[in-house]
């Protein structure tokens, strides 16, 4: 008896030390990551014209620590914390399941983040055959908490709480207390990137025109098939962690030699008492069997919820290429209407010449000119009739632009005849940086793609680990159907579980694993590219509104000059107490002028546009 106990104590024994040994070995092996470099730190505030970019004086400190997603880690003394645009040292808050901070603030906080970037519902058309997919309602009702556990888990890769990623532009947030508030009655801390669209333009055509651009566009249908693409790939993670089940059927015949040991055996065994087996023998089968996968390391989850996050940064790539699209139609219809301004004022310049053209022909029939001045007006007179017609040009290409971005075949563009050089749209406010990353859908896409990036990680880093797989089947089996479901003699069951880890040649395995580092640490610097570019396209383009709106002004002064000094040369030149040239050089002049003023008007308004695009405005 007590050697009995004593073998069985062994063997316990044994298999904890194999149990321990393929736990601890593959793990010994795992390369060091890499960590990304430093950025610049996303500024406070915009410096620029007052009146854009309007923020209240002694702006409160709103701004929430910032967070960013799926960060390389190095350990030691390289996990020092870096300040945020605050001046505050922020640290990654985690969200792993086993570690949720008090009250759940952090959590509900990313959560809010998640709620915010997919609010917006697609229209129907894009809805359709996406039922028996996982929508983004049911998967953030359903797996909202999964997402904050296991996709936004920020817990870095060696186990130690992250800190801030070196460069990547932190998340930060407004009290939204004092985005409308007034300061002394002269200031208004808000963002027309909250406008929207339909009430950012108030040119009815305008709105005709973006709303069949949002229906009839090839590339916005394009993209819904990508969400639709990447909607399934969720469903395809979500299944790879539940148990797959198969069950089939099966007949087969079978003719043992009796020379062999199956045969010589069939030869000595009775189905019953004086019954031997059939020669040959059937066999029919009726059986389910069980795979399943034990996600003990959560490289299934993982995988799930990065394809979730990409789901997500799909949608805000979607609403990036919406809030292009509304830009792209409201230039090229500011630029239509440009145009016909310019049309417009050949067709008055030309008006012009041509009076100018019979005083001088008169002048020449009675004696007082030559026909020099008579050649030089009716040169002008054609060079300016021949620029008419490259206009024209400009205008179908103009209008089938639009024609494309709308999806339908070259048509004419309606469109408003009205005093474009004192056409105005809405006032532009800036707000502050940070809220770009709430309204910007370039930026928020990236932000998706870097806490994918950072699962990604995670998800190679599982496969240095043991794998768990539990096999399971159960049917029925006899050389006759008469038999076949006859219990329990006709019964067959097996189960059984395999403990797998990788020991030698892993070099497959670590390349993966720095491989998904390496795209992590792009997925970080194409964050900061992005939230650098939304800032600097802010600045120039609002610069660009207020200095293209002041050279309007000037230009507009300069225009009145011109038309005085052309009417007053024009009567110098009916009394011959003027030169033809002076007639001449006043006009070409007055045109070249105005046409810089309608080109100049063309791109403030152009300008507008984009700056409420670089704001985030279009999406909304």
């Amino acid at each position: 008896m007590s050697s009995s106990n004593a073998r069985r104590k062994n063997l316990a024994l044994s298999t904890a030390i194999a149990t321990s040994f393929m736990l601890v070995l593959p793990a010994c092996g795992i390369p060091q990551l890499q960590r990304a470099k430093r950025g610049p730190s996303l500024p406070e505030t915009y410096n620029g014209p007052a009146q854009y970019f309007d923020e209240p004086p002694n702006m409160p400190e709103t701004y929430s620590a910032p967070q960013t997603y799926g960060a390389p880690q190095t350990s030691g003394d390289d996990q020092a914390a870096h300040p945020s645009p605050s001046g505050q040292a922020t640290t990654l808050a985690s969200y792993d399941g086993s570690k949720k901070s008090d009250g759940g603030e952090d959590a509900a906080s990313f959560a809010n983040f998640i709620e915010a970037a997919g609010s917006e519902e697609f229209d129907q058309a894009e809805a359709e055959g996406l039922e028996e997919s996982v929508s983004l309602d049911e998967f953030d009702e359903t797996n909202g908490l999964e997402i904050i556990n296991g996709a936004t888990d920020l817990e870095d890769i060696d186990g130690n709480e992250s800190d801030d990623i070196d460069g990547a532009t932190s998340l930060a947030t407004v009290d939204p207390a004092y985005e409308m508030e007034n300061f002394d009655g002269s200031f208004q801390w808000q963002n027309s990137g909250n406008i929207q669209w339909c009430e950012f333009f108030d040119d009815p055509l305008l709105i005709g025109l973006i709303n069949q651009a949002l229906v009839g566009n090839q590339e916005l249908r394009i993209l819904a098939q990508e969400i639709r693409i990447a909607n399934n790939e969720i469903l395809a993670r979500k299944g790879e962690y539940f148990p797959f089940v198969t069950a089939g059927a099966g007949a087969g015949l079978e003719k043992s030699s009796e020379f062999t040991r199956e045969g010589a055996v069939e030869e000595q065994l009775d189905v019953a008492p004086g019954r031997s087996f059939p020669d040959p023998l059937p066999d029919f089968l009726v059986a389910a069997n069980v795979t399943w996968e034990l996600d003990i390391w959560r490289k299934l989850r993982n995988a799930r919820d990065a394809a979730a996050l990409r789901y997500l940064g799909t949608r805000e790539g979607r609403n990036y290429v919406v809030t292009r699209l509304i830009a792209e139609v409201a230039e090229n219809y500011y630029e239509l209407l440009a145009l016909d301004n310019q049309l417009a004022t050949l067709d008055k310049t030309i008006e012009i010449q041509q009076q100018s053209l019979k005083i001088a022909e008169a002048k020449k029939e009675a004696g007082r000119g030559t026909e020099l001045a008579v050649q030089r007006f009716q040169a002008e007179v054609r060079k300016n009739q021949s620029e008419k017609l490259i206009i024209q040009q400009e205008i179908v290409e103009a209008e089938n632009r639009i024609n494309f971005i709308l999806g339908r075949y070259p048509q004419p563009v309606a469109r408003a005849s009205q005093d474009f050089i004192n056409l105005n749209l809405r006032a532009l406010y800036a707000g502050v940086p940070s809220q770009l990353l709430r309204n910007r859908a370039d930026i928020r896409q990236a932000e998706r793609e870097l806490a994918a990036a950072g699962l990604d990680v995670k998800v190679a880093r599982a496969r240095f680990y043991p794998s768990l797989a539990l096999n399971a089947g159960v049917g029925y089996r006899a050389f006759n159907t008469r038999y076949l479901f006859n219990s329990p003699e006709s019964l067959i069951y097996n189960v059984a579980g395999d403990l797998v880890a990788p020991l030698i040649n892993k070099k497959a395995i670590r390349a993966d694993y720095l491989t998904a580092n390496a795209m992590q640490l792009q997925a970080v610097y194409n964050y900061q590219q992005t939230v650098l570019n939304a800032f600097t396209e802010v600045i120039n383009r609002m610069a660009k509104v207020e200095n293209y709106g002041q050279s309007i002004e000037i230009k507009k002064q300069q225009l009145q000059s011109l038309e005085s000094s052309v009417d007053n040369a024009t009567k110098l030149f009916q009394n011959a107490r003027a030169e033809y040239m002076e007639v001449l050089l006043a006009q070409r002049d007055l045109q070249e002028a105005k046409m810089v003023l309608i080109d100049t008007k063309q791109q403030q308004l152009g300008a507008v546009v984009t700056a409420y695009q670089a704001l985030g405005g279009g999406c909304n």
